[in-house]
């Protein structure tokens, strides 16, 4: 794929955006704030349906280049499906989180059968971790979709976390020397999410909403377990790649448990919350979060391709400051 499919990717995500802003307005899919939210305007939401159509439509476009094989197109695409399904109602309807929680389950679980059972390179290694092994994967999947919807609470952040670890993923890969549909692929996710941040910058004009942000935390997962199969990247180096968002929000979460809070509910106690309140600004909090993951986390999960044996300690090395940052801010203990 050349650039000037790239650049076509990033206009339609751009102009998509703008359509779905005019049909939320329309429509009255706003976003209306209350005690617990960061913005203090209505705003529309379901912008994210941007990135969605436009990473599925690039990735069709690999598989007619012979780039996909069309059996990954079509399995990620359907399970998928479930989690942008949910999403959607939820947009627009509030649903029971444990009526959430089973389709993520589900969806996880198809995942991680359509692996297993139809990409033969993870056949070997879904033996070697048994049984256990795959509730983890199930778990960690699910996990890993609802925190990027826990902290897409701020504007950008989402976004550019996104951008900022799509573009790790697309160097780590080159430096390894891979090539085809992973470098491809992260490239599309890349420019599907710099269309929609045009909208999304601080002052957002358009929230993402939770099908879309479920459903980039999904992609992630489902990545990150094919190119530690298929690449030299490991898990470590994706445990370090989404560092911020897993620490802030798996602190957040344990905190909250402790205290016997109702965590299941929304709040405002993440440390980026936090942040935004205290410094007055969503700008501030986001470009920090872009510049932990460049300064930062991206050194640490060059480190840990470039000494595997090592990935374990880089990824410790990688989360001590991260969850002390954390704990200090008082992640999961103050809706101020």
């Amino acid at each position: 794929m050349s650039l000037w499919y790239y650049a076509l990717l990033f206009l339609g995500s751009l102009l998509l955006t703008g359509v779905f802003s005019r049909y939320a307005v329309k429509t009255r899919l706003l976003d209306v704030p209350n005690y617990r939210s960061s913005h203090s305007i209505p705003t529309p939401r379901g912008g994210g349906l941007a990135i969605i159509v436009t990473f599925l439509a690039g990735s069709l476009l690999l598989v007619q280049f012979a780039v996909l094989p069309v059996k990954v197109f079509r399995g990620v695409s359907l399970c998928s499906g479930l989690v942008i399904g949910i999403g959607l109602w939820d947009d627009f309807r509030s649903v029971p989180s444990s009526v959430r929680l089973a389709i993520h389950l589900l969806a996880s679980s198809l995942v991680v059968f359509w692996l297993v059972t139809v990409y033969s390179p993870f056949l070997t290694a879904a033996f070697s971790r048994g049984w256990f092994g795959t509730i983890l994967t199930v778990i960690s999947m699910t996990w890993l979709l609802n925190l990027f919807n826990f902290m897409d609470g701020i504007d950008g952040i989402a976004a550019l976390e996104t951008i900022s670890v799509a573009g790790s993923a697309m160097l780590l890969l080159w430096f390894t020397g891979a090539a085809g549909m992973y470098v491809y692929w992260f490239g599309i996710l890349f420019v599907a999410a710099a269309g929609f941040l045009v909208w999304n910058w601080p002052p957002a004009k358009i929230f993402m909403g939770d099908a879309c942000s479920g459903f980039l935390g999904f992609c992630f997962g489902i990545l990150a377990i094919m190119t530690s199969v298929d690449t030299k990247m490991t898990l470590w180096t994706w445990l370090i790649l989404l560092g911020v968002f897993i620490a802030d929000a798996t602190v957040t979460l344990l905190r909250r448990i402790f205290r016997k809070e109702r965590f299941f509910e929304a709040h405002r106690s993440h440390a980026y919350q936090i942040l935004s309140r205290r410094w007055h600004s969503h700008k501030k909090v986001t470009l920090g979060v872009l510049a932990v993951n460049i300064l930062w986390l991206f050194p640490c999960a060059f480190f840990s391709i470039s000494w595997p044996c090592y990935g374990l300690f880089f990824a410790i090395i990688s989360y001590v400051p991260l969850l002390f940052f954390c704990l200090m801010i008082g992640a999961g203990t103050t809706n101020e």
